[in-house]
């Protein structure tokens, strides 16, 4: 057998080598991440270095860097996979379902799933995103993750269409639309002081996405309310 012919043996080592790399990157990855997450939420962001968190993973600077652009995106990393996990979730809708009503039934889906540890089931992911709304760097850096998770969606949703995203508005505004409204919740559940709480805000606020909003606003009811300020007025004159 001639040097270049490999055994299987031989083989099956060198296919086993890079996925021992890959094994060791993911668990310097989720190492970093996780130091991360524990010490922002316990010192606050403006309170911890690169260096303290490569320390703590029992890492250098260099390798920290091999990974994450800043602290702030270590912190925020264990977020980066809910947005894979509801863009699974929008593949796997029926075809027919209309495109609006597949994203959130994706996030509702994502919302009920125990395995997919959605935020509401997360340890300390509500104190992540309370934190997240007093720094303005890590909110920063969360709208990067939501904006790669959108862009993704819209994908989805134009592959659903049979559309071009680059020439038919339709997808970046049904994504706009869903990611919106899962937005707006996630602001009231982390000023509403409640983690229980947010798969009913993501019901109610995807419940606001609906004709109503797009109907002629209903002036009679502040007719009234105007009307019956002046008669109350008008009484107080006349008992004055």
């Amino acid at each position: 057998m001639s040097p270049e012919e490999s055994t299987p043996e031989r083989g099956t080592a060198e296919r086993r080598t890079p996925e021992r790399r890959t094994r060791k990157a993911h668990r310097t990855r989720d190492t970093l991440a996780q130091a991360a997450f524990e010490l922002v939420l316990d010192r606050g962001l403006r309170y911890v270095t690169v260096e303290e968190i490569a320390e703590a993973a029992d890492v250098d600077r260099r390798t920290f860097s091999r990974y994450f652009a800043s602290k702030e995106a270590a912190a925020l990393d264990s977020l980066r996979g809910d947005g894979d996990r509801i863009n699974a979730a929008l593949r796997a809708r029926p075809a027919e379902e209309p495109p609006l009503l597949a994203y959130r039934h994706a996030v509702l889906a994502w919302l009920a799933d125990p395995g997919a540890e959605p935020w509401h089931r997360r340890p300390r992911i509500f104190d992540l995103l309370v934190a997240a709304e007093d720094e303005p760097t890590l909110y920063a850096a969360f709208h990067h993750i939501r904006v790669d998770a959108q862009e993704d969606s819209i994908a989805i949703v134009a592959d659903r269409l049979g559309v071009d995203p680059r020439h038919d508005i339709r997808p970046a505004v049904t994504v706009a639309a869903g990611a919106g409204a899962l937005l707006a919740a996630q602001a009231a559940w982390v000023r509403g002081g409640r983690p229980d709480a947010l798969p009913a805000l993501v019901t109610e606020a995807f419940d606001a996405l609906s004709a109503d909003l797009l109907a002629a606003p209903d002036t009679t009811a502040g007719r009234h309310r105007s009307g019956a300020t002046e008669h109350t007025a008008e009484a107080e004159e006349a008992t004055s």
